[in-house]
């Protein structure tokens, strides 16, 4: 019913910068928040940030305030994930998510999300 497809991800330096980009496509009247979540080997999927359709709110794991900024174009339908200062740490797949839930206390849990796109690889060398 939603398709989401992730763009922009590949290979920097640590402190380089990344751009992106989630395209959604289907029935998104249905989506009132999108996320960015990302998974690195062997490790749990982990919540990056959210915002919500109509932009008015936002959140940030700890790990990536300050740095990371999450922001969306309506008239697009796609939602991007702006990487600043990029570390090692953020090595990961990056996939980008969509709930029909409103609750933002509830944001960061990715069983909330019922949509998501494949992933988009991001590897940082130090």
């Amino acid at each position: 019913q939603v398709q989401l497809v992730e763009s922009g991800g590949g290979l920097v330096q640590a402190g380089d910068s990344l751009r992106l980009s989630c395209a959604a496509s289907g029935r998104t009247f249905s989506v009132y928040v999108m996320g960015w979540f990302r998974q690195a080997p062997g490790k749990e999927r982990e919540f990056v940030a959210a915002i919500n359709w109509s932009g008015d709110n936002t959140a940030y794991a700890d790990s990536v305030k300050g740095r990371f900024t999450i922001s969306g174009d309506n008239a697009k339908n796609t939602v991007y994930l702006q990487m600043n200062s990029l570390e090692s740490e953020d090595t990961a797949v990056y996939y980008c998510a969509a709930s029909s839930g409103s609750n933002r206390n509830r944001w960061h849990l990715a069983y909330d999300y019922a949509y998501w796109g494949q992933g988009t690889q991001v590897t940082v060398s130090s």
